[in-house]
């Protein structure tokens, strides 16, 4: 039987409704042993995810761990993202253990959910494996992690691969929110978060414009 195709995206494809972000533990402390992911980079990535998911109005859920006896405060690349917003603070490791971002789980009540953080290994696997198990639908974004050593954060990643958990990049949920630059709503604002913290891309795109005063579409 032939197949026909049909210009329609794929539904394993994120959009800024259909999914909660879960940004967990981007603070000094857990930065300062990160080691497969350097701390501007890692900074960077975590800047550019919260401003996409804060400028698409995606639902997001921002905790950190022993927020004022230990591991200190939020990158304020994500908070700033986010002007106001409640953290949850918590004390268990794995996130998906505290009642207080369950609760908020439960409240947004989607099932599609989006992580990053630190550790990779602990803070990222723990509750991608629960939230699995719960009949939940999990993508990781790798280069928004990070752990002690490429070892480890590699062994997180293939271990929730393996349980069903959907690996992406920072720049990749950007644009996977955009998707099409006929969207002019939202083209200025991808295309500014693109030149703030998209690298090299971002820097393509600053030169186009200058030069050409190019534009996607």
């Amino acid at each position: 039987m032939p197949i026909t195709a049909t210009p329609t995206p794929g539904s394993q494809l994120v959009t800024p409704k259909d999914h909660t972000l879960v940004m967990i533990d981007f603070q000094s402390q857990m930065a300062f042993a990160t080691k497969s992911i350097d701390a501007v980079t890692l900074r960077n990535n975590a800047a550019l995810v919260a401003h996409a998911a804060a400028g698409f109005g995606v639902s997001t859920i921002l905790t950190t761990v022993a927020e004022k006896s230990f591991s200190g405060p939020m990158f304020e690349e994500i908070t700033n993202a986010f002007p106001g917003q409640k953290l949850l603070d918590r004390t268990s490791m794995n996130t998906w253990e505290d009642a207080g971002v369950i609760k908020e789980i439960n409240a947004i009540g989607k099932t599609r959910l989006v992580f990053s953080g630190l550790w990779t290994g602990v803070c990222i696997v723990g509750p991608t494996l629960s939230a699995l198990e719960q009949g939940f639908e999990v993508y990781v974004i790798a280069d928004a992690c990070g752990d002690v050593s490429d070892e480890a954060h590699e062994r997180a990643m293939q271990r929730m691969i393996q349980a069903g958990a959907r690996p992406m990049t920072s720049l990749q949920y950007l644009l996977e929110l955009q998707r099409d630059w006929a969207r002019t709503e939202t083209y200025d604002m991808t295309t500014g978060i693109a030149k703030k913290f998209g690298g090299a891309y971002g820097l393509g795109i600053i030169y186009a414009k200058t030069m050409f005063g190019a534009h996607e579409g």
